[in-house]
């Protein structure tokens, strides 16, 4: 049962460093990459503007301010179940009207890092999951799930992030089994460091990009460019993904946060 002095110790942590806040956000700005679609399947976000309001100057002597041009689906972000077909019945499934207390969960980190430098269309199957849990433990009901393959590392060059060829994009992702596996364990949500929560090639399986098709299906959530979760254990932090309240909003860029003990 949590109490005052709960919060009372995790406040004296964060003060003395015990616990260290660690930014699993990439930054966002008209040079992070963003999702590119085929042009006969959908329109593409446009891109991110940032426009000078005033800097000290006649347009304002003692201040400095911006105004910004992007889309919800931008950099770091978050998937709300109403950003896809399958989730667009859910009245709390905007991110108005979520529930904010699933949005701070432990996180499981599934460290695919080496598999992915070497096939970048490596796909983590339920067996890889199962496997992991035997190592690291179990993953509980209402936990973030998030996918470490290192892809924050090509954020500089958006042909790099995107991976993109004849063929399509080529990332990593999660198969449909493991995404069913996940939704069998109760999962609040599942992240990625790639563009989107689906693997590159997601569009070819069945169903088609299982992460967003199965996890919006069941009320649950996607990360989608988180960064440094090379800094992150395998269990023991907390993630804090918190989209911003828009009105009838199918997702937003946040600021995500994880919590983690120092050592």
């Amino acid at each position: 049962m949590a109490s005052a002095d709960t919060l009372k110790s995790l406040g004296e942590m964060l003060l003395s460093g015990d616990i260290t806040v660690v930014d699993c956000t990439g930054v966002l700005g008209p040079k992070t990459p963003l999702l590119k679609l085929p042009p006969e399947l959908a329109k593409d976000t446009p891109p991110i503007e940032i426009h000078r309001i005033s800097e000290y100057d006649d347009n304002g002597p003692f201040w400095a301010w911006n105004w910004l041009k992007l889309g919800e689906h931008s950099g770091t972000h978050f998937d709300a179940p109403h950003h896809w077909i399958t989730g667009k019945d859910y009245a709390d499934g905007y991110t108005d009207t979520l529930d904010l207390q699933r949005v701070v969960a432990p996180v499981n980190v599934i460290d695919c890092s080496a598999e992915a430098a070497e096939n970048p269309d490596f796909l983590l199957t339920a067996e890889h999951v199962k496997d992991w849990e035997a190592k690291h433990g179990e993953i509980g009901a209402g936990e973030w799930v998030v996918m470490r393959s290192d892809w924050d590392r090509r954020a500089h060059d958006e042909g790099e992030f995107l991976n993109a060829d004849a063929t399509g994009p080529h990332s990593p992702g999660p198969s449909v089994d493991c995404i069913e596996y996940l939704i069998g364990k109760g999962i609040v949500g599942w992240g990625s460091q790639c563009i989107g929560t689906d693997a590159g090639q997601a569009g070819g399986m069945e169903p088609p990009f299982p992460a967003h098709n199965l996890l919006h299906k069941n009320n649950m959530f996607g990360l989608a460019s988180l960064a440094n979760l090379d800094k992150l254990p395998a269990k023991g932090a907390i993630l804090i993904a918190a989209p911003l309240k828009i009105e009838h909003g199918t997702g937003s860029p946040i600021r995500a946060l994880a919590l983690v003990p120092r050592g």
